[in-house]
């Protein structure tokens, strides 16, 4: 099975063909990509690149375009001042599919 790390938006995913994972929101346009490879491994055999593994592309596309994370509360609190505020935040993902490692 062929694996490979690969980088969207400043972090890396190792993934694998077929598998799907959620990385930072992409533009709207964006329906495929073709990203490079940092590593590659191929069964016992492992490719290191220099900055990028020459000769592989990972192709991916867009499965769903806006996905929310769980919702984060923080929580500013002051003792004995009665001050408090509370603040909520989701992240936004993008679902990709990993089509091919070629």
């Amino acid at each position: 099975m062929k694996k490979a790390v690969i980088k969207v938006g400043g972090k890396q995913y190792l993934v694998s063909e077929g598998e799907t994972i959620l990385v930072d929101l992409l533009p709207e346009a964006t329906k495929t990509l073709e990203l490079d490879a940092l590593l590659e491994i191929d069964g016992d055999k492992t490719s290191v690149g220099a900055p990028t593994v020459k000769g592989i592309k990972v192709k991916a596309e867009v499965v769903e375009g806006e996905v929310k994370g769980d919702k984060l509360r923080v929580i500013r609190y002051h003792s004995k001042k009665r001050v408090h505020k509370e603040v909520g935040h989701r992240q936004k993902f993008s679902q990709i599919k990993i089509v091919s490692i070629k």
